[in-house]
């Protein structure tokens, strides 16, 4: 079965949509897991798997996923992937999006989010409630189960079991500091800096969103993880740029657009917005800012945005832009690969001025 799907979905990549040839290893690795003879299945519980994985996996841009098997087409010097090599990547790809639904659902029951991809939040579904915390476990618990039915007695395995673990371990601790950042104790911008952000936001996006795929596709070409330190931090590097789009964007992006109600303003977030106000303001900006920060009405949140455009935060953030490119650019190109040229150059075209 799995094999049929690999040679189904390879055609339909060699004939330019990869998109829906890796929905094609999602509708299979969804099928295994809800035969796993791990877990006697009832009617209803299998049908509830499948409804929080359709609802909440497949449902992004799925850029992660998909460049698991553009980064190892790119190290195997282009070559076509094989099949099964299509397939192995492609199911490494789910894994990352796996992760990604598992982060997303408890994130957004810690935030009390509204909207995640332009639908409701999967805590906000009706009869879901806060089984939505049972259902971010066993996302994370399908990793593992992919993992072993796929690649174990492989020579990488303990590796991809080491890496996912690692990285997990990196973004949780992430969020723990974001959380206890903003919401621990009385709320203080004080606590707010530039090295704070630049903390949080490494272990709780850019090991995940950014280094995750690369070492995977690396891991499959059969590379070694500690000979490309450099790449790493390349791909760290691009996860904050990446972050502070994101932080751009829940202000000042259209939510029709981003998919999701920006909400950093009301949840008292260690954005990059707010630690550039609070490097740029005055004594009586800074009044305003710390009077409205934080609070859930309208008009609150709305003299800080106000405030942000007084203060030109877009323009600065337009000149960051700028610069965080040029210097991502020099780095790759001081690679003595060009293989891993050509798989980090490409994510960073990917995010370059992105609108959502």
């Amino acid at each position: 079965m799995a094999e049929a799907t690999a040679n189904g979905a390879a055609a339909v990549a060699a004939g330019g949509d990869r998109k829906a040839a890796f929905l094609q290893i999602y509708v299979q690795l969804k099928e295994d897991l809800l035969r796993d003879p791990a877990f006697d299945y009832t009617d209803e519980s299998r049908e509830w798997i499948e409804k929080m994985l359709d609802y909440n996996v497949p449902g992004g841009k799925l850029n992660r996923g998909i460049s698991v098997i553009d980064s190892y087409k790119l190290l195997k010097q282009g070559n076509q992937l094989t099949d099964t090599e299509f397939f192995l990547g492609g199911a490494l790809g789910w894994c990352i999006e796996w992760l990604q639904a598992y982060f997303l659902v408890l994130d957004d029951i810690m935030d009390d989010s509204v909207t995640r991809r332009g639908q409701p939040c999967w805590f906000r579904v009706p009869k879901v409630g806060l089984i939505a915390a049972n259902d971010g476990i066993l996302l994370r618990n399908h990793i593992p189960r992919i993992l072993k039915k796929y690649f174990k007695g492989k020579p990488y395995y303990v590796d991809l079991l080491d890496l996912f673990n690692e990285v997990e371990f990196q973004t949780a601790s992430g969020q723990l500091l974001d959380l206890i950042t903003t919401h621990e104790g009385e709320k203080s911008l004080s606590k707010y800096n530039i090295t704070v952000y630049n903390r949080i936001v490494q272990y709780k996006t850019a090991y995940y969103s950014f280094y995750l795929p690369v070492a995977c596709a690396l891991l499959l070409a059969g590379e070694n993880l500690d000979n490309f330190l450099q790449v790493k931090d390349i791909l760290i590097q691009m996860g904050t740029y990446f972050q502070i789009q994101d932080d751009y964007l829940d202000c000042f992006g259209h939510p029709d657009v981003i998919g999701k109600i920006g909400t950093d303003i009301q949840d008292f977030k260690c954005s990059w917005l707010v630690v550039q106000a609070l490097d740029h303001t005055s004594e009586s900006q800074l009044k305003i800012l710390s009077d409205n920060y934080g609070k859930t009405d309208p008009t609150c949140v709305e003299k800080v945005k106000s405030l942000y455009k007084d203060l030109n935060l877009e323009k600065l953030f337009a000149e960051y832009e700028r610069a965080s490119y040029e210097k991502l650019i020099s780095s790759i190109e001081s690679q003595p690969s060009k293989e891993v040229q050509l798989v980090l150059k490409p994510f960073l075209e990917k995010i370059y001025k992105r609108q959502k």
